[in-house]
């Protein structure tokens, strides 16, 4: 009953965890769909017009270009200008205060360079004061003319004729009598008496911008109802294109309602939501594995969410060209992180997705699924630089001769064949080429590992694996060994070959902890002579742990590091086990004092180390190199995994055991074999010294 409840509960933890990533897809994707209830047509400049004739059904303005109004406002801008309010107060006031301050004059200074400076000062305030940051900011505005507003009347006044506070300030000492006392007056902080004495005018500022602004007309002309605009097959020019974008304005303020929109946003829900079921079912029914794979999940959810969501942020804000985004990267680190049908199906469902927002769904759909198939073909594996450049190329090319031939099926004509959207796929090819550098950044947030990490960590020159062939060289010979026999199973029952071969490298690196109490260390000397079995044992068990301290600190993935946790698995020290026990034979043996820490292998490649790694360390000690006995060891190691339940924690088969032992035996009869003795040319001198 307890078993009926947990698979019970499992499955409907499945369930909630598929609906959950449907739900939260969906919404993210519809939420920033473009609302197409105003769009009527699918059309573009210098495309054909795909429909019938057009002819207008009733009288419509044909509305200038948001840029050509733009324009018109920027000109008309030029001749605003910004009222100000002149206060009288304000000049009394700073006057008055700097007489008090220095009513007994300016020490250093004749008293008569008081009167001057009050002079000075009236006749800055006569010309007018603003803000500094106001006075620049006209200026920026290239306003040549402002309004000053004096009690009832208004005069415009050039901007040059008035100063902000820091020129009156400077324009004080630009007098001859005073600048001659600059050093003098600087100390008297005449700043201090420089105010603003003219007040922007917000209000009457912004309706006179106002008037201005809603004086310049938003329609350039009028389609009378019954006028032909444009035929079947007709290049659509930049007037076709305005007059057929008023139409739509018109029609959308006309009929548009909120059913309509409803309508639109039901209809993106149910489009959206079959695609994302569909895409769910595929991993339900043939990568289940991926469920139990949080990080999978949730990179192929991200991308097919995140591409659909840029598409139509362009589309709405008509930002450049959607063909320049390089939709193929997306396709591309599935492919190398995962698998290559995965990849194919993530990319139909986006591209299917994408195509909701934009106007021309057949040729997009058609385009982007070869790009797509194109890199998926030339990047089986990345493994350097320049097969990202390759499949950049290739998608580009692939993609330009696809647009090419649906152009010539739509238009025989090549001189009207639109060739600015070459143009867009270089610059696409162009951005896929960021997929090796984006690629570090999906590692890091996933927790996934590219063939290049593993080329890179595979490197014995540098790093961990340079100090372990300095500290204990015979274990590197071991790591290397061990790497060779595991890569070749690997290829053999078609796993990673290079994911186990870098771990291979890695398993034993705990063992720079304490070289010399490793066998392949040695060098006649054993330190285990002179301790108990138990403290051996202890430390030969702790070259797992030593290995993951000097891994964390080396900032080594995590793929790797389970390799160092599960080579010996939960297995025991059975040399040191078996010593102990035959020497205590009634004693209640602590196991846990014998017992590696695991965990068991849970993948195949970390299975395939477990036995590489066995039988290549036990297969030191044969007496004798013989077939026979490199079979019947082999056999005896990997068989006793097996009892022991290994490998019940990993997709192993079987099968795959089976062929791993026939690597294993043919390469150690390989590695061990042992040369033929040549016979010795016989001489005169030799038959009579075997006569002797």
């Amino acid at each position: 009953m307890r078993n009926f409840n947990t698979s019970e509960g499992h499955y409907w933890r499945n369930l909630l965890t598929r609906t959950g990533l449907i739900l939260i897809s969906v919404v993210l994707i519809v939420w920033f769909l473009p609302r197409n209830e105003e769009t009527r047509f699918h059309y573009d400049i210098g495309k054909p017009w795909m429909y019938g004739s057009f002819i207008a059904k009733f009288d419509f303005p044909v509305y200038k270009t948001d840029e050509a109004i733009k324009a018109e406002q920027d000109s008309l801008m030029e001749e605003f200008q910004p009222y100000y309010n002149y206060n009288a107060k304000v000049e009394g006031q700073e006057i008055g205060k700097f007489l008090t301050d220095y009513h007994a004059g300016i020490p250093g200074l004749p008293k008569g360079y008081v009167a001057v400076i009050a002079d000075r000062l009236h006749r800055l305030y006569q010309a007018g004061i603003m803000t500094t940051p106001e006075y620049n900011e006209i200026f920026k505005d290239s306003t040549n003319l402002i309004r000053v507003v004096t009690g009832k009347s208004a005069q415009s006044i050039e901007i040059g004729c008035i100063y902000s506070t820091i020129g009156a300030y400077e324009k004080l000492f630009m007098d001859e009598k005073l600048g001659a006392q600059r050093q003098i007056l600087q100390r008297c902080n005449l700043n201090d008496y420089i105010k603003p004495n003219l007040i922007y005018d917000k209000d009457r500022s912004e309706t006179e911008r106002n008037d201005l602004l809603s004086s310049i007309p938003i329609a350039s002309g009028m389609v009378m109802s019954g006028q032909k605009v444009i035929d079947r097959g007709e290049i659509i020019n930049d007037y076709d294109y305005r007059v057929l974008s008023s139409f739509e304005k018109e029609m959308k303020r006309r009929s548009a309602t909120s059913a309509e929109i409803t309508s639109t946003i039901i209809g993106q829900i149910i489009y959206v939501t079959i695609l994302m079921v569909l895409f769910t079912e595929y991993l339900a029914l043939f990568r289940r594995d991926y469920f139990r794979k949080s990080r999978s999940i949730l990179m192929l959810y991200a991308l097919i969410t995140i591409f659909p969501i840029l598409v139509s942020l362009m589309m709405s804000h008509n930002f450049f060209n959607i063909y320049i985004i390089p939709f193929a990267m997306a396709a591309i680190f599935i492919r190398v992180f995962m698998d290559s049908r995965t990849a194919f199906i993530a990319h139909c469902t986006m591209i299917l997705i994408c195509a909701a927002a934009v106007k021309y769904q057949y040729e997009f759909i058609i385009v982007q699924l070869a790009a797509g198939l194109v890199a998926i073909y030339s990047l089986r594996e990345l493994s350097n630089r320049a097969q990202v450049f390759k499949t950049a190329i290739l998608v580009t090319v692939a993609s330009g001769i696809v647009y090419f031939s649906l152009q010539m099926m739509q238009n025989n004509d090549i001189t009207k064949l639109d060739a600015s959207m070459y143009t867009y796929f270089a610059i696409n090819g162009i951005f896929l080429l960021l997929a090796y550098p984006l690629m570090y950044l999906i590692e890091k947030a996933f927790g996934f590992i590219s063939n290049v990490t593993l080329f890179e960590l595979a490197n014995t020159n540098k790093g961990l694996l340079r100090n372990l062939s300095e500290v204990a060289p015979g274990t590197f010979q071991h790591s290397i060994t061990v790497g060779n026999l595991a890569a070749e199973i690997a290829n053999k029952i078609g796993a990673n070959s290079l994911l186990v071969r870098t771990g291979a490298l890695y398993h034993d690196i705990g063992k720079m902890a304490n070289p010399v109490f490793f066998t392949e260390n040695q060098a006649g000397v054993n330190p285990h002579d002179n301790m108990s079995y138990k403290e051996s044992a202890q430390i030969i068990i702790g070259h797992v742990t030593e290995g993951i301290k000097l891994a964390e600190k080396a900032n080594l993935p995590n793929i790797i590091k389970d390799f160092i946790l599960t080579h010996h698995g939960h297995g025991i020290a059975k040399y040191f086990y078996i010593k102990y026990k035959n020497d205590h034979p009634d004693e209640d043996i602590d196991m846990s004092i014998f017992t590696y820490p695991g965990p068991n292998p849970f993948t195949r490649e970390q299975a395939i180390l477990m036995m590489a790694d066995t039988v290549e360390a036990a297969s030191r000690s044969l007496p004798e190199y013989t077939e026979e006995s490199i079979s019947n060891l082999v056999n005896k190691l990997i068989d006793q995994q097996v009892a022991d339940g290994a490998f019940k924690e990993c997709p192993i088969t079987f099968r795959d055991i089976a062929q791993a032992k026939q690597v294993l035996i043919e390469r150690l009869k390989a590695i061990y074999h042992t040369r033929i003795q040549y016979p010795e040319l016989k001489t005169e001198e030799t038959k009579k010294e075997k006569e002797k």
